[in-house]
């Protein structure tokens, strides 16, 4: 008889990650196990002798390889995240690595730099100041005075709740993963915990590559991102949005888009239109058109649930011209097949001989929002309207010219990196644009060339420089959520907030600082807004809690704002509300700093119900929202959203 239990328990797991089973009123993550005194004595000593071994430390350049053993055990006794017994004696055994790494710093030496096989990292995040880490599988080749760069491939790992630092860390130290190609360095993305590598998980893959450039000669143009299960979804994104940076994409189940794996409603009645316009940020099926610029190879098993980001994927990408490559593991439930293994980095090992090619003669991009604004040689500057299909098809001709078509830009750059511009191009070149033609100097002598192209009453000229000021650029484009991708700050309020919105905002302000701890694994910078300095503003997005009554700060940029609130009355977009049960959440140009945004009222906008599926964990809250308070807040919004809406391309 056919053992149908793996089909069972693959069926269990797709409907639990697209919500087909009953909501459960569970936090992610979970709550730990109990710490007996014996073992919390042991490892606070433990903590106590590694914290003073640091502070010895002083500003060590790898002081992140060793913080990150004692960030992890923190945490733990901190946020009770010991969710196993086991996890506390793996807390212990890391206490004596960072200690070990400590004392090695300590007598000038550092020999995990140089080591081959499993070794554990770390980096400061711009975001918020925390100690990040991740994980490498150096190959046994590896040898620091070769003088040769190294192929890179980059993993994400799958959904797991319980994948604490302390997790994180002993598994990066035992196990190697799925794959481990020949004379490759592995980068195991620990991504800010369990969101699929999106917002703050998303800059985390860019961050663990800059950190590995500083040790280790990495070949930019052999760079690979692989992942499986929400990794594959992971896979999926940096394929689609950031296709020009790799080599190879190398995506196995996962999701691809949002709406299809949930289900969810395009009619209004479940999903707002707000949301269902923000769904444009993450969906790679959008996007397709981008693996015009990146080999694909991608992965599934045949009865996997999750062979539906795959299969929808080929549809999209068939819409293209593009025959997608997808290796099926045969009768294979939510796993690798053995021998789908061995084809898959076949395949990627050719790809990854060749290398990818920085400046290929035809670049073709789509994108719905300045967030993702580049494509090989191609950038789009400025959209004549957000979220909608921004497209940009441009080639090089041998007859001395650049042609080039585009659809919703306003403003594009046409940047060669030295040794990039093709010949052709030298001297006087004629760039034909979308019917029209534009004169403009060529490369200069090393072959590098940029050039500004603005759109003006339907008219193309050459500009000096990119787009700025008031308007909507590359991480000045919202929605509310892109601030959490920088360095930010919240600030609250020395008084206390009024009316019922008042209490609300002081819950929400609370919820916000825990649930980036939970959710993004990093302490939420705060101050009161008496603490803010110029240098604070020139660094941060701020991020604004109470109303102007309450927060001095608030109350210096309100008059720089599209939005009117004092003496109880509170006006957006022409409508006023009573400021007694309504505040604002919004994202805009901080009046302050214009090179930095502004928030009200708002940390990331997804919430607990969003925490169960990761295909859930997107924007919310577009750029700018009314909150009624007379509705309580719930897993989902924080109050009744009364009105809500983006902000056009010059923030009105």
């Amino acid at each position: 008889m056919e053992n149908k239990t793996p089909r069972r328990r693959a069926a269990l797991l797709i409907a639990l990650l697209a919500g087909c089973m009953p909501a459960q009123d569970r936090p992610v993550p979970p709550p730990g196990v109990a710490v007996p005194d014996n073992d919390r004595k042991d490892l606070d000593t433990g903590l106590k002798r590694l914290t003073e071994s640091i502070q010895a430390l002083g500003k060590h350049a790898l002081l992140p390889d060793v913080l990150i053993f004692r960030e992890a055990v923190r945490y733990a006794l901190t946020y009770n995240e010991f969710f196993d017994a086991p996890d506390i004696p793996k807390a212990k055994a890391l206490l004596i690595e960072g200690q070990k790494r400590a004392d090695q710093l300590l007598r000038g030496e550092a020999p995990w730099t140089r080591a081959t096989g499993l070794i554990v990292r770390g980096y400061v995040s711009k975001i918020d100041g925390s100690i990040q880490p991740y994980g490498l599988v150096v190959p046994p080749s590896y040898d620091p005075h070769l003088p040769r760069k190294w192929r890179v491939d980059a993993w994400f790992h799958g959904r797991a709740e319980k994948l604490s630092e302390v997790n994180f860390l002993s598994e990066r130290m035992s196990r190697p993963g799925e794959f481990t190609s020949a004379d490759t360095i592995v980068l195991h993305l620990y991504g800010r915990y369990c969101n699929a590598n999106k917002f703050a998980g998303e800059v985390d893959l860019f961050e663990a590559l800059d950190a590995l450039r500083k040790q280790y000669p990495v070949d930019e143009e052999r760079l690979l991102v692989r992942g499986f299960s929400m990794g594959g979804a992971a896979a999926w994104h940096f394929g689609a949005h950031h296709a020009g940076r790799w080599a190879a994409v190398a995506p196995g189940a996962g999701f691809s888009e949002s709406a299809e794996f949930l289900k969810l409603s395009k009619n209004g009645e479940q999903t707002p239109a707000w949301e269902q316009t923000l769904w444009r940020m993450y969906d790679a099926t959008l996007y397709a058109a981008n693996f015009t610029n990146v080999p694909l190879v991608a992965y599934s098993g045949e009865i996997d649930g999750q062979k539906q980001a795959a299969d929808l994927m080929a549809k999209y990408l068939e819409k293209e011209g593009i025959p997608m490559t997808h290796i099926i593991g045969p009768q294979t439930p939510h796993r690798y097949h053995p021998e789908s293994k061995i084809e898959i980095d076949k395949r990627l090992d050719a790809i990854a001989a060749k290398g990818r090619e920085a400046y290929p003669r035809r670049v073709k991009f789509v994108t719905y929002t300045l967030r993702y604004n580049r494509m090989k040689w191609v950038v789009v500057d400025g959209m004549e309207k957000h979220w909608e299909k921004a497209a940009v098809d441009a080639s090089v001709h041998n007859k001395e010219a650049l042609q080039v078509t585009t659809s919703n830009v306003s403003a594009l750059s046409i940047d060669f990196g030295a040794g990039g511009a093709p010949v052709e191009l030298i001297g006087k070149t004629a760039i034909a644009i979308d019917g029209q033609t534009v004169t403009v100097t060529g490369p200069s002598s090393d072959r590098s060339w940029n050039v500004h192209l603005a759109k003006t009453a339907g008219k193309w000229a050459a500009v000096s420089t990119a787009p700025a000021g008031k308007v909507k650029r590359h991480g000045m484009q919202g929605p509310i959520d892109d601030a959490f991708m920088n360095s930010f700050l919240f600030v609250l309020p020395s008084g206390v907030p009024a009316g019922e919105a008042g209490k609300r905002l002081v819950a929400e302000q609370d919820r916000a600082i825990r649930e980036w701890r939970r959710q993004f694994r990093g302490d939420a910078r705060v101050k009161k807004d008496s603490e803010v300095t110029d240098a604070d503003i020139a660094a941060h997005n701020l991020v604004l809690w109470g109303d102007p009554g309450s927060n001095s700060v608030m109350a210096k940029v309100m008059g720089g704002l599209p939005v009117q609130w004092a003496a109880g009355a509170l006006t957006v977009k022409g409508q006023k509300y009573d400021a007694a049960t309504n505040y604002p959440s919004l994202i805009y140009p901080n009046p302050l700093n214009g090179k930095k945004y502004v928030v009200l009222n708002s940390g990331f906008t997804f919430r607990d119900f969003d925490n169960l599926n990761n295909a859930r964990q997107i924007a919310k809250l577009p750029d700018w929202a009314v909150i009624d308070v007379t509705t309580p807040a719930n897993g989902r919004y924080p109050g009744k959203v009364a009105a809500a809406g983006f902000f056009d391309e010059k923030w009105q």
